[in-house]
């Protein structure tokens, strides 16, 4: 029997449920958030540390980073897609109270992401030019951008398994350790990225520019992936089992499939979203990916909320606790939305500060106060996007999620961002941006809420 069809198959006398389908919901997504928030934010505040030692090299080196953004975020949409379908197998396995399935279910999960992960960084070094040069990057911010890349590449296996690896533990009902180790990746990430960037001669260091930047996310990676592995490790979540292998992988690409062509549709559109931003000069798209970065820190905090809420959903629905994922849900959107009104407020009042401690570049930070401007704005109806599909993916309906990110990045988005952009050049697609957010925002929500509704009555009639 797949595990599709064991979703249905409710064990009652499986013995002891996952953690999460006990104590107050509200509690556990406080502990859950507050340490993923920890850990993303610290990720993300490595990234802002990598853009203001890279802008020390200057704004071609900005620039650079900015045109690899979408092939490094194409390539995490695989880890993110697995991640999600790993999760809700191991998270509904581990509410139905079957830790054994959840540990052979983990083992299988990294055994499929070091495979995809060593296929995908072999294809990015060897057609990492051809697509860059299609973005539009030119001359010296082409040959940094590729200097770049091919040390990311040779590293991804390791960026996809702390990516999976984060999910997994949060999936089992560790709450606090993936953010824990996220931080102390981003520790190591902020200390050793001056060092190999600018080098140090009293300890032989040479300077690395803009690959000593790559090499310190390399470092920090591993050694996440390190500790993810001796976490599950101890806590008996590994298992040395590969029989039946082929079919844990059917059920976790039953989510994880349509979850990686869901990652997959923001990049496509990212891809034209930098070809036109490429229109009005390298410096736009500088400002535009630091203003991205600033933008994504307070982005990460609903990051974690619905990331947390995923584990949750999981657990409780395989144990068929149908008001307790609806109180899930309330919470998150609740706080979507408030934390939203918080963002817009201080990007607008303080978002071009930040920006020109990076890069003083007048054109650079008029880029990013007009990023500012719209996006925020419409923060915290993206974030009730992906509460929408971390419910639909953590209850093992993954289509929805495909069908809303479809829609948000292509159907709606690019044709507003081409028009924008028509009129009004490069403002006119981030206000583009900020439109889409707030109408998908308003259509997953719904679609959600009905659903939800709809499947716990059904399941509830099977027991």
């Amino acid at each position: 029997m797949s595990e599709a069809d064991q979703q249905t198959d409710f064990a009652e006398k499986s013995g002891k449920v996952g953690t999460f389908t006990e104590g107050p919901v509200g509690r556990h997504l406080l502990k859950l958030g507050s340490f993923m928030a920890m850990g993303t934010v610290t990720i993300n505040i490595a990234q802002v540390a990598e853009a203001i030692y890279l802008g020390m090299l200057g704004t071609e080196a900005l620039a650079a980073i900015g045109f690899a953004f979408p092939i490094t975020i194409t390539l995490f949409a695989f880890a993110g897609g697995i991640g999600s379908g790993a999760s809700s197998v191991i998270a509904r396995a581990m509410g139905r109270g079957d830790k054994k399935r959840a540990a052979i279910l983990v083992t299988h999960a990294q055994i499929l992401t070091i495979l995809l992960g060593l296929v995908l960084g072999f294809a990015g070094i060897n057609y990492s030019n051809e697509i860059v040069s299609a973005l539009g990057a030119k001359d010296r911010v082409l040959e940094l951008t590729i200097e770049y890349l091919e040390v990311y590449m040779l590293g991804f296996p390791f960026f996809m398994l702390s990516m999976v690896g984060s999910t997994l533990l949060r999936a089992t009902g560790s709450a606090a350790s993936p953010g824990i180790i996220m931080s102390v990746g981003s520790v190591l990430q902020v200390l050793l990225a001056p060092l190999l960037i600018f080098g140090w001669d009293l300890l032989g260091v040479p300077a690395l520019g803009i690959a000593g930047a790559a090499w310190a996310y390399f470092a920090s990676r591993s050694l996440s992936v390190l500790l993810y592995v001796w976490m599950l490790y101890r806590a008996e979540l590994m298992n040395n089992n590969i029989n039946g292998v082929t079919e844990s992988w059917k059920d976790i690409m039953h989510v994880g499939g349509p979850a990686i062509a869901s990652g997959l549709v923001m990049p496509v559109s990212m891809l034209i979203i930098t070809k036109l931003l490429a229109g009005h000069g390298h410096e736009v798209v500088a400002g535009y990916n630091v203003a991205s970065r600033v933008e994504t820190l307070a982005h990460m905090i609903l990051w974690s909320c619905s990331s947390s809420a995923e584990p949750l959903i999981g657990q409780n629905w395989g144990a068929r606790l149908f008001d307790r994922v609806k109180r899930t849900l309330f919470l998150c959107h609740s706080f979507c939305l408030a934390w939203g009104v918080v963002t817009f407020i201080v990007m607008v009042q303080f978002g071009s500060y930040f920006v020109s401690l990076i890069d003083s570049d007048p054109l650079v930070v008029d880029t990013a106060t007009l990023f500012f401007l719209w996006i925020p704005l419409s923060i915290g109806f993206m974030g009730m996007i992906q509460v929408a599909n971390s419910s639909f993916n953590a209850r093992g309906l993954p289509m929805p999620a495909l069908v809303i990110s479809i829609l948000r990045s292509l159907v709606i988005y690019i044709p507003l961002a081409l028009i924008g952009d028509h009129f009004w050049g490069y403002a006119g697609i981030f206000a583009a941006t900020a439109i889409t957010n707030v109408l998908l925002g308003l259509v997953s929500w719904k679609w959600n809420q009905i659903s939800v509704e709809n499947h716990s009555l059904a399941l509830a009639g099977t027991r």
